[in-house]
């Protein structure tokens, strides 16, 4: 058994799963407890040799006593011509779905970010308008760590993952910076090149008069 709260509750539960990767025809993918497979199926027997790897996680999961919850498991079917054969696992036949979540991001069958960009600007939305709300300061040395720190890990978290390269998605996000410039006071009647260009010298300066005063410690 692995003890609930207990600093070493992770070693001890990596050390008990240890042998679940062995004898898989597909990729294992395990965070925690997560655990997802993946396989390409060009044939029919693609298929079986899948359905023969989640008989092993059934097998494995009854002889550990850590069972698999059925109603959570999910079949994602990729590409245009993808059969869509159905899994079992415990007996129960799996359901499909066209979005996975996964580390915090959200995809989908079709490889595409839009979920993804929608759900990142929808809470850096939230918090930017939280800062408008709760700060009366306009001042760009109080606004722009706000952003950076509170608001910008949201549209950046992983983005060289699921970075968007259709424009109504790029367009989604930059939204979220286009409302940031505006807080600031003295920009709100700037353009947005012209904010931001602003924005982009300020910081260059302010790194730099950091960088100077660090010089005389």
């Amino acid at each position: 058994m692995v003890p609930q709260g207990s600093v070493l509750r992770p070693i001890l539960f990596n050390i008990f799963i240890n042998d679940l990767v062995k004898g898989f025809h597909s990729k294992l993918s395990i965070f925690a407890d997560d655990t997802k497979l993946c396989k390409v199926i060009n044939t029919e027997e693609d298929s079986f040799l899948l359905q023969g790897d989640l008989n092993r996680l059934e097998a494995w999961s009854g002889k550990w006593q850590m069972r698999f919850n059925t109603d959570k498991c999910k079949v994602m079917h990729m590409g245009r011509n993808n059969a869509s054969h159905p899994y079992i696992l415990n007996g129960k036949t799996l359901g499909n779905t066209d979005m996975v979540k996964d580390l915090g991001l959200s995809i989908n069958s079709k490889l595409s970010s839009r979920n993804q960009c929608q759900a990142a600007a929808a809470k850096a939305n939230k918090i930017m308008g939280c800062i408008k709300r709760g700060i009366d300061a306009r001042d760009e040395n109080i606004v722009l760590p706000l952003y950076k720190s509170l608001v910008r890990p949201h549209i950046e978290y992983c983005v060289q993952f699921w970075a968007p390269v259709n424009k109504a998605d790029i367009a989604e996000l930059e939204r979220v910076q286009r409302r940031a410039t505006k807080v600031i006071t003295g920009m709100g009647q700037l353009q947005y090149p012209e904010r931001l260009s602003k924005l982009v010298l300020f910081t260059l300066e302010k790194k730099t008069t950091e960088g100077r005063s660090n010089n005389y410690v």
